[in-house]
């Protein structure tokens, strides 16, 4: 360790595990450490599927004592990020109300449709921009309306996921503008919450807190958490508190922010989000028929992207085999997958019969039996019948942003831990015809960890940030080598695939 390198932690809540991440930056590098990781799996109880939220905090305040035992006073400050859309609930005396529950819980079922029967879909895509997915936080609310849940009546705060563990942390209690823009009730012309979307709704205003940008100081530790931690009162500071916005940050592009890109990202991980980084929102009746979504970026800018479901399908996959005693590895899985034979078979991986059932595999034959294709041989054809299709809906959608955007698009970005997936990666790049840049692999953290040295005043902006990143983490290029059997494959991809 050099003493003279400032030091700043990310915690990086993933939906299925969590990690403290310490940066060492000096002023010229930055080096990564991972210090602590625990699991972050939902917990299923009562007819509920919730976060351990408490379990949670546990893990956040081990790693902070982790990463004061290995790095001292050179911490300068902390923050958080975490997936969008789920929240905690305080009262007025900001005691907890529950467990927060899980995006993937099934009281979101036929929500959105109670939804449009109240306010139109069009309205809501005209004051939010976003895609219209069933987990969105305004959902959420609505089934805990439609159940008559108390706890509605009881809260007068909510805070996002991120946003919890920032007031845990410091005592303040803010919403960071990148995690706001997924709950489908914000407004991103206006920068606001849109409190008329939610009235209409007849859903409480009162609980929705000031918004602030990324890289805002929040404060600085509580007393009692600097005592429990044996660290000193050090900043907390909030990032893109979206994982996704963290992960673009840490995209090695030259581009300066607000240019019309000739280069898109896939954030990817357990879902793959595809995106461009523009000016301004794009909300018009293109964007609302392919259910695009604008979210906040860094910057001032806007994440004008689709949600893709990702290595999710693989991860399920790999559980329900484990479980049932083959003990599979990922490295297994890879190489069972490129001995297979390709385009055999192809899914929606977007399908709302993958969003949560308990054997995936099985979900996966069920789709191809019902499509009428080859029903995948074995557990290799399974995995790389997902993989093909996760980079078949790469290349629809990079179609529909270059529509979107009026451009080409040269070069894809692929950024997380998906990036480590070479066979993915290369499928991407002969699916989409395009030349791939994979990594830097932790992404999310890396942009996290910027955005508070940005926040410090060691770095002058986030152009200067992405020049220290291209500076510090390698990528691996891939060229298309197959296009053709892809190109021939797509039309079929087309015939499966739902918007």
């Amino acid at each position: 360790m050099c003493a003279s390198k400032t030091c700043y932690v990310a915690i990086d809540l993933g939906a299925s595990s969590g990690r403290h991440v310490v940066g060492q930056f000096d002023g010229n590098r930055l080096e990564l450490e991972e210090l602590h990781r625990f699991d972050n799996s939902p917990i299923a109880a009562a007819g509920r599927l919730y976060w351990n939220l408490l379990g949670q905090w546990q893990q956040v305040l081990a790693g902070l004592k982790a990463a004061q035992s290995r790095y001292g006073d050179r911490i300068a400050s902390i923050g958080v990020d975490s997936w969008g859309v789920d929240f905690v609930l305080l009262d007025r005396l900001d005691e907890l109300l529950s467990n927060p529950v899980c995006y993937r819980d099934a009281r979101t079922d036929g929500m959105m449709n109670r939804a449009f029967s109240i306010v139109p879909r069009d309205q809501i895509f005209a004051q939010t921009g976003l895609q219209f997915l069933q987990i969105n936080t305004l959902y959420q609310l609505l089934a805990m309306q439609a159940h008559d849940s108390s706890l509605l009546d009881c809260a007068e705060t909510m805070l996002l996921m991120p946003d919890a563990f920032h007031w845990l942390l410091s005592g303040a209690k803010s919403v960071e503008m990148t995690n706001a823009t997924t709950t489908q009730f914000f407004n991103p012309v206006e920068g606001r919450w849109a409190s008329e979307l939610l009235d209409r709704f007849s859903l409480p205003v009162r609980i929705l807190g000031d918004i602030v940008p990324p890289g805002t100081k929040l404060g600085v530790l509580t007393e009692s958490v600097a005592s429990a931690i044996g660290m000193n009162r050090v900043a907390v500071v909030a990032p893109g508190t979206h994982d996704t916005a963290s992960a673009v940050m840490a995209v090695p592009t030259k581009n300066q922010l607000g240019i019309r890109p000739n280069w898109c990202y896939i954030s990817s991980g357990t879902w793959s989000l595809m995106g461009v980084e523009v000016q301004k929102p794009v909300i018009n009746d293109k964007c609302l028929a392919l259910n695009f979504t604008n979210e906040g970026g860094i910057g001032g800018t806007t994440r004008l992207l689709k949600n893709i479901c990702g290595l999710w399908l693989v991860q399920e996959c790999r559980r329900v085999w484990n479980e049932a005693g083959k003990s599979y590895t990922w490295d297994h899985l890879a190489a069972a997958a490129a001995a297979s034979k390709p385009l055999v078979s192809l899914i929606d991986p977007d399908d709302a019969g993958f969003l949560g059932p308990t054997d995936m595999p099985a979900a996966i034959r069920e789709f191809c039996r019902r499509t009428k294709q080859a029903i995948p041989a074995d557990d290799g054809a399974v995995v790389r019948c997902v993989l093909e299709s996760i980079a078949m809906q790469y290349r629809r959608v990079l179609g529909w942003l270059e529509e979107l955007i009026g451009g080409r698009i040269e070069t894809i970005h692929i950024v997380g831990g998906g990036a480590n997936n070479r066979q993915l990666c290369q499928m991407a790049s002969d699916a989409c015809n395009r030349r791939v840049l994979a990594g830097p692999t932790e992404a999310t953290a890396i942009g996290n960890l910027m955005m508070q040295a940005v926040a410090a005043g060691e770095v002058e902006s986030i152009e200067a940030a992405r020049e220290v990143i291209r500076r510090s983490f390698s990528v691996v290029e891939y060229q298309p080598v197959n296009a053709a059997i892809w190109d021939e494959h797509f039309s079929c991809y087309l015939q499966l695939a739902s918007v």
